[in-house]
């Protein structure tokens, strides 16, 4: 299964070499790719046979398009994104190969996520942005730029499916009340909310409103997985609103971003200028697109980034756009059949949130783009440039897979 995402990605490397001629960074690239997921499947079906089969090869595509369009879109970011490539490629097979990862995983989760933590907290004392402007979300030494945010997200979903686990029954069975209105138990909720809002709001402080928003969704959707009850969701949405209405209110930054969405027209050369460009670039690639190397998606601000939906709609089309969409979309499917097969509730709740990450970033994105939503900043999984993003996207891959093997852990 790894032949078609092979030919694909080599494809769009040869078209690119036509259009601009053969630069070594394009055979460096794919040769690397290559090594990466060729090892990578010796491995794992040496040591985990029993392990999902579709997980790596659609990873693989998702990469291999990603390394194509960052050589077509931003060709001086390729060899850095290469090298993020190899590192996640180790990560995601230590991950996948340590026989009592789940185990681990859930044993230390609170240090896992006060780890985090403190790695997010110290961006308001050492964070820098690499482009020198715009708020300062990554860590930097020698040259190399990490943003904490993102092995954040991976450390709350593990907390927050070894807290549910455990406290599940009791946030069923045992309930506070406000007059007629059963509330859950603090004794038992209130942990787990604490943590959670300590990290939205330290997200919020720093202007990262996508991760702050993927974080309440998933811990929503994660809540509603383990106790079944309606009625938290229909609260949370309701919280969520709130919040989007008095962000909007008391923060300039995000009533410039809910203008923009509104009305882009307003102001199509300023602050709206990325989400018209985004709208024109989708208009302009219809079904089949303009071809590889054949539209102007870097008329976009960086589009290799937050836009390169935008630029696989201008010029893959319609169909290229629905095909990024539907692999992603399966890979969410398996996350949620793994989740039905596991063994625990641990494991189940931790399938689901790594299977609800992966689905609400791309939704996010993907609406951000069209002009759904208000943009919100993330990155489209394994696509976009970014390597703090590809190795957290590898890390999820590994525990799905180590949690597919089924009883691997007790080997």
């Amino acid at each position: 299964m790894l032949l078609f995402p092979f030919l694909f990605t080599a494809i769009g490397f040869v078209q690119l070499s036509l259009l601009n001629g053969f630069r070594w960074e394009y055979g460096a690239a794919l040769a690397v790719w290559t090594l990466s997921f060729a090892a990578a499947d010796v491995l794992l079906h040496r040591r985990l046979p029993r392990t999902d089969p579709h997980l790596l090869p659609l990873t693989a595509l998702l990469t291999g398009w990603g390394l194509v369009l960052i050589a077509r879109l931003a060709p001086n970011f390729l060899l850095r994104q290469t090298v993020w490539l190899a590192v996640s490629t180790g990560a995601l097979l230590a991950v996948a190969l340590t026989p009592r990862m789940v185990t681990w995983l859930r044993r230390y989760k609170y240090t896992w996520l006060i780890a985090g933590l403190t790695l997010l907290a110290a961006t308001l004392v050492f964070g820098v942005n690499p482009s020198g402007a715009g708020a300062r979300l990554w860590l930097g030494v020698g040259g190399v730029y990490f943003q904490p945010s993102e092995p954040l997200k991976i450390l709350l979903v593990v907390f927050l499916a070894g807290y549910l686990s455990d406290s599940r029954r009791q946030m069923i069975d045992l309930s506070a009340k406000i007059g007629n209105l059963p509330l859950p138990h603090p004794a038992y909720f209130g942990p787990m909310l604490l943590m959670w809002g300590f990290s939205v709001l330290l997200l919020f402080w720093q202007r990262d409103l996508g991760a702050a928003l993927l974080f309440f969704t998933v811990f929503l959707l994660m809540l509603y997985t383990a106790i079944g009850q309606l009625r938290y969701l229909l609260v949370g949405g309701g919280l969520l609103l709130l919040v989007g209405a008095l962000g909007t209110r008391l923060f300039d930054y995000v009533a410039l971003r809910v203008q923009a969405w509104w009305n882009p027209w307003l102001d199509p050369a300023g602050r709206s200028f990325q989400i018209v460009q985004s709208l024109l670039a989708f208009a302009s690639g219809g079904f089949f697109g303009q071809g590889l190397g054949q539209g102007l998606p870097t008329a976009i601000p960086v589009v290799h980034t937050d836009f390169v939906f935008a630029a696989i709609g201008e010029e893959y089309g319609v169909l290229g756009a629905l095909g990024v969409l539907l692999a992603l979309g399966v890979m969410v499917w398996l996350a949620f059949q793994i989740a039905l097969a596991g063994q625990t509730h641990f494991r189940q709740l931790l399938a689901v949130g790594l299977g609800s990450l992966l689905g609400g970033q791309t939704l996010l994105i993907a609406a951000g783009t069209l002009k759904l939503i208000p943009l919100t900043g993330v990155t489209l999984p394994f696509v976009s440039y970014g390597g703090s993003s590809l190795l957290t996207g590898f890390i999820m891959v590994g525990l799905l897979l180590n949690l597919s093997a089924g009883g691997y852990e007790i080997l």
